[in-house]
């Protein structure tokens, strides 16, 4: 095909443009014979009217403040995302480095799946659902900074979200979840396409599904626009672009219909999704648009030119948005001095002056621990967007006054009502997403929101999949999990989390802290909003527990475990986290009356500990000269590191009040006094019971 001299032909241009781009993803996944061409080809032309025309970023400087943002959700496309960067001068992305794409370069910046520790990447994606969820969940920072900040002819908010989202993203049920809520928000500044190509990895959608999904998204109250050629009508795509963002009270979904694997001998299949063409293949698509074979990796100076006005139109936008700042600071100084500390991740410097210095000595839950702790912060700081789903008067995050972020234009039955400006978000009944859309939250940049999520610990298990991206992705999360023991009692064993604790413990990068009483709580929220990228657990209880002000350590919490008690010639140590911290403090009393002297150690966070330094961590455990046991109502994966027995769960839980089910499990200061006992004595005469963990219970 002869090379364009001008680009006064706007629809040629794009035919050329289209063809260049979708041989250089031929080629580029043909190199190593591994990846997704097919949805990356497909999608050109959307890639075209985004980068091209519609979005407003600077590809010389990522990280500009006030972008649109970009999220492939369909992350195993992320060739599109690469290439396009290439074309519109990301610095980063050089030919060379989309060479990488499935290489064995260490230093690639072509992932298999788009990463967020590289350039223009906003969010780590791949588990399909997790992108689109992350984008309501940047839309939501986005209204609420524009909420809150922004005045008449000042609009120092004002970035778009566009999401690209494939048919497997949209049967996920995360995505539902988030979609759902969305439309219920009214996130008008939240655009997804639909790359609309009716395939999947088995074959083609109606294996599966045959669901209306215009109908789908105007039933969750989004606003729906068609492009019936998706992969070669970049105008009609730019079109329905610029309408999205002018939509007044709703989110909006693109349906752009494609084909997989455009111009290929394997259009429309279901093979042309995750695997090279083969040399033939790619070969004749060369010459099917008129390129020569042995050419690879071509992109003409004509091409480049044909984005080369992308990066000094970024510039100038930062240009304008910066003079647009200075202005509102001579207008609005207080304001806008909050605006740049938000926009730097700065806290108040007098944040912590909010957390009480004193707690109730008497029985205390720590969820409400947690709400004495922390609830004053969340009034005070604006960084922090607060929520829960459908659990308010369980996780005790309500402070007084708070604003709840709702749609304005919607008043609820129930009289609770909001406006975008709030920081208190009701998820519903979403776990997954409610996890999931914090993580967006998170990613608008870092500290500018630090998102709080709360819900049961079990309920964690539903939210595990969006906790772990946000671990990978090192995004600043804090999960209030409550209701975390037996101790919850007749919710039963459906309710109990018998061995979540060692999912989250086991996960890297994962802060999962259990606090014994309202001190340790104190410390956990101090660490949990100083772990800058680090998701955190904070796990508290839903009965009452004692309180050990002689005894807890705020400031030791974030050693991850510390001596709680601690005695002259202790021959045994008792290791105890959260609920189970009485029976360990009271068994150590009964075994002291039987002359058996026990430490007995505070243990909130693993990882914590083992951040420590060596003689830090000999100096507490001792190992090798006392035995130390462990006491907790979770299954035992994990203590076997720290402890040389433990009296622990190896099963479900049991539907029984709190108490009883305590005392069905084996959980009382007697027995577990006696069961120590016993096996302290086996200890000192059986030396090869030093070697082996034992369980006790």
């Amino acid at each position: 095909m002869t090379v364009p001299e001008s680009l006064q032909n706007r629809s040629q241009t794009h035919q050329y443009v289209l063809k260049i781009f979708r041989v250089l993803i031929a080629d580029l996944v043909q190199q190593f014979n591994g990846g997704h061409p097919g949805g990356a080809m497909d999608m050109a032309a959307i890639g075209i009217a985004l980068f091209k025309y519609v979005m407003k970023y600077s590809p010389s400087n990522p990280d500009y403040f006030n972008r649109d943002r970009f999220v492939l959700s369909n992350g195993h496309t992320c060739l599109f995302q690469y290439a396009f960067q290439h074309l519109v001068g990301y610095s980063h992305m050089t030919m060379e480095q989309l060479k990488t794409y499935h290489s064995s370069e260490l230093e690639s910046y072509c992932p298999g799946h788009p990463e967020n520790e590289f350039p223009g990447i906003e969010v780590t994606t791949g588990a399909l659902g997790q992108g689109i969820s992350n984008s309501v969940g940047l839309a939501i920072a986005s209204k609420n900074l524009s909420a809150t900040y922004n005045r008449p002819g000042f609009e120092v908010s004002s970035g778009h979200i566009f999401c690209m989202v494939g048919d497997a993203c949209l049967q996920e049920g995360v995505s539902l979840e988030a979609i759902s809520l969305a439309g219920h928000l009214g996130l008008n500044n939240l655009t997804v396409i639909y790359d609309n190509n009716q395939i999947t990895c088995d074959g083609s959608v109606d294996l599966t599904n045959t669901e209306n999904i215009k109908k789908k998204f105007e039933a969750c109250n989004w606003q729906v626009l068609e492009v019936q050629d998706g992969s070669n009508d970049v105008d009609g795509i730019i079109e329905a672009l610029e309408t999205a963002k002018k939509s007044e009270g709703n989110p909006t979904l693109i349906i752009a219909y494609t084909q997989i694997g455009i111009d290929t001998s394997v259009e429309g299949q279901a093979v042309a999704h995750g695997a090279a063409f083969g040399q033939s293949e790619v070969d004749n698509l060369h010459t099917l648009y008129g390129f020569d074979p042995e050419t690879k990796f071509f992109v003409p100076e004509t091409v480049y030119q044909f984005f080369a006005d992308v990066v000094p139109r970024g510039k100038q936008l930062e240009k304008q948005w910066t003079e647009l700042v200075h202005d509102y600071s001579l207008q609005y100084p207080e304001l806008a001095l909050e605006f740049e500390n938000r926009r730097l991740g700065k806290l108040p410097p007098n944040w912590q002056s909010f957390i009480p210095n004193s707690f109730p000595t008497t029985p205390t839950p720590s969820r409400k621990s947690s709400g004495l702790v922390f609830n004053e912060v969340a009034k005070n700081v604006n960084n922090f967007i607060v929520g829960t789903a459908d659990l308010s008067p369980s996780v005790n995050l309500i402070w007084k006054g708070k604003t709840d972020f709702q749609n304005p234009r919607v008043k609820t039955s129930c009289g609770i009502n909001g406006d975008y400006s709030g920081r208190y978000i009701h998820y519903g009944v979403r776990e997954h997403a409610m996890a999931a859309i914090s993580n967006g939250i998170a990613a608008y940049s870092p500290k500018t929101f630090i998102p709080v999520t709360s819900s049961f610990f079990m309920f964690y298990l539903y939210a595990a999949p969006a906790v772990r991206y946000g671990a990978l992705s090192q995004l600043q999360v804090i999960h209030v999990a409550t209701h975390d023991s037996i101790g919850i009692g007749e919710d039963g064993p459906t309710h109990h989390p018998i061995a979540l604790a060692s999912l989250y413990r086991s996960m890297p990068n994962m802060l999962y802290i259990r606090p014994c009483d309202s001190t340790e709580v104190a410390g956990a929220w101090e660490h949990a909003i100083e772990a800058d990228n680090t998701p955190t657990i904070i796990s508290l209880s839903r009965h009452n527990l004692e309180q050990y002000p002689q005894y807890s350590r705020k400031d030791k919490v974030r050693l991850g475990a510390y001596k709680f008690i601690e005695n002259a010639g202790a021959v045994i140590n008792i290791i105890s986290t959260g609920s189970e911290m009485q029976f360990a403090v009271e068994a150590s009393q009964v075994l002291a009356q039987k002359g058996i002297i026990a430490n007995v150690i505070s243990f909130p966070c693993q990882r914590l500990f083992e951040k420590q330094p060596l003689e830090y961590k000999r100096s507490i455990l001792n190992r090798g000269k006392v035995p130390s046991v462990v006491v907790e109502a979770y299954a035992v994966n994990g203590w076997e590191r720290y402890a040389t027995a433990g009296i622990n769960m190896s099963t479900f839980g049991k539907s029984l009040p709190g108490k009883m089910a305590y005392e069905y499990f084996g959980f009382n200061s007697e027995r577990i006094a006696a069961k120590i006992e016993k096996y302290y004595e086996d200890w000192k005469q059986d030396e090869s019971l030093r070697f082996e963990f034992q369980d006790l219970n």
